[in-house]
C-alpha cells in the first residue's frame, strides 16, 4: 500500500466532499481505539473544523485516557481542532433505569448497542448545532465483512474515510499519521460494556484472521476447503458475514404493485 499516497487521497475526499456539501468540516467521535484515531486525524488535515467528541458511557479509565491524549495531540498540531468530552453515563443510565423491568432475550447487547445509538445522536446534534457532517470510524472488514458495528449507532455516519481500507492497513495509516504509542498499542475493544470485551473475543477471530478469511470467501473459497484453525475462521468469518447482510443491505422496501394504487 502506497500509505502516504492513500492519506492525500482521503483528505482530499473528505475537503472536496465537505465543499460540495456546504459543510464547515466534520465532527468525530473519538473512542481511544485505532479507527477514530486515525479518521480524526485525516480529518483534521483537511484544515477545516474539526471537532472531536469523546462520549463516555461508564468508560474505562484508559480508554477515557488514549481518547484525551489524542485529541489534546491533535489540538497542539491544529489550530482548527476542537475537543469535547461529553458524559453521556447519566442520560444511559436513564435510560436503563427506564426499561429495567422488561423480560427479553439478550438485554445486555441490546443495552450496549443502546450505547452506540446514543453516541450517533450526540454525534449528530453536535454535527447539526455547527454545520458539521459526521464522519464514520468503521474499517472495511468490521463495515462489509463481519458486520462488527451498531445499526443506526455507529454504523449511522455522513461519510466513511476508511471503510475501503482493511485492519492491518489502518494501522499502517496510523503509523504514518504519528498516532500516538499507546493507542497504537492498545488492544482493539469497541467499548460498549461493562465488563472489557475485546473485539476478538466477541468475534471468536483475530482481525488479520478475519480478513484472510474474507480474501477467501470474496474468492468464492468455502470452509470445506481447509482445515483446523483455517477451517474455523472462515467458518465464523461466514456466519457472522450472513447475519450482517440487514446492516450492509439497503432497507427493504415493500414495493405495491401500480394496480392496487389506482
Amino acid at each position: 500500500m502506497q500509505t502516504e499516497a492513500v492519506i492525500q487521497h482521503i483528505v482530499g475526499w473528505l475537503a472536496d466532499y465537505a465543499r460540495q456539501a456546504g459543510a464547515r468540516g466534520y465532527v468525530v467521535g473519538v473512542s481511544g481505539g485505532i479507527d477514530s484515531a486515525v479518521v480524526s486525524a485525516l480529518c483534521a488535515r483537511t484544515g477545516l473544523e474539526v471537532l472531536c467528541l469523546a462520549l463516555p458511557i461508564r468508560q474505562k479509565a484508559d480508554q477515557v485516557s488514549r481518547a484525551d491524549i489524542h485529541m489534546a495531540d491533535l489540538q497542539a498540531q491544529f489550530a482548527q481542532v476542537r475537543a469535547l468530552n461529553v458524559d453521556l453515563t447519566p442520560t444511559f443510565e436513564a435510560f436503563e433505569a427506564t426499561v429495567a423491568d422488561t423480560e427479553a432475550g439478550n438485554k445486555a447487547l441490546a443495552l450496549a448497542n443502546t450505547r452506540s445509538r446514543l453516541r450517533m445522536a450526540a454525534l449528530y446534534y453536535y454535527g447539526q448545532i455547527n454545520g458539521l457532517l459526521v464522519a464514520g470510524t468503521g474499517n472495511k472488514v468490521e463495515d462489509f465483512g463481519v458486520g462488527f458495528f451498531t445499526k443506526y449507532g455507529d454504523g449511522g455516519v455522513d461519510v466513511s474515510p476508511i471503510g475501503d481500507l482493511l485492519k492491518t492497513q489502518v494501522y499502517r495509516l496510523a503509523d504514518a499519521l504519528g498516532v500516538h504509542e499507546t493507542i497504537r498499542r492498545a488492544v482493539p475493544t469497541d467499548g460498549l460494556w461493562d465488563v472489557e470485551r475485546t473485539d476478538e473475543e466477541q468475534m471468536g477471530a483475530s482481525y488479520p484472521e478475519l480478513e484472510w478469511a474474507m480474501a477467501q470467501a470474496e474468492a468464492g473459497r468455502t470452509a470445506a476447503e481447509f482445515a483446523g484453525r483455517e477451517r474455523e475462521v472462515l467458518e465464523i468469518y461466514t456466519r457472522l458475514n450472513r447475519a450482517t447482510q440487514h446492516k450492509i443491505r439497503p432497507i427493504p422496501v415493500c414495493a405495491i404493485p401500480p394496480a392496487l394504487l389506482a
